[in-house]
């Protein structure tokens, strides 16, 4: 199974080191890759992190990293990884903006 990174994900993987790198830039890209290769990984055991809870439906997952939260998705083909959020932020507004 393929891991596709959506535009999203992109954005807000350049947010994280833009955020981390003001401090410590080297970290930024450590943690940055971190990222990746974790995501990477679940190709592996794609179904391991749970689903949202009261948005099964969507099919949405999620997997924590650090102070911050991965969501993707399972196909059958592919597993396209949606969003990194900090944990703190309000992920469901972000997920499911129309509620």
């Amino acid at each position: 199974m393929i891991v596709v990174f959506s535009a999203r994900f992109r954005a807000d993987l350049d947010r994280v080191w833009a955020y981390i790198a003001e401090d410590n830039p080297r970290r930024a890209v450590s943690f940055v890759r971190e990222i990746v290769e974790r995501c990477n990984k679940l190709s592996e055991m794609p179904l391991r992190f749970p689903l949202i809870a009261r948005y099964e439906r969507s099919g949405i997952r999620r997997m924590p990293y650090g102070n911050y939260l991965i969501f993707y998705r399972v196909s059958d083909k592919r597993i396209e990884v949606l969003h990194v959020l900090n944990g703190a932020q309000d992920y469901e507004a972000i997920l499911f903006p129309d509620g």
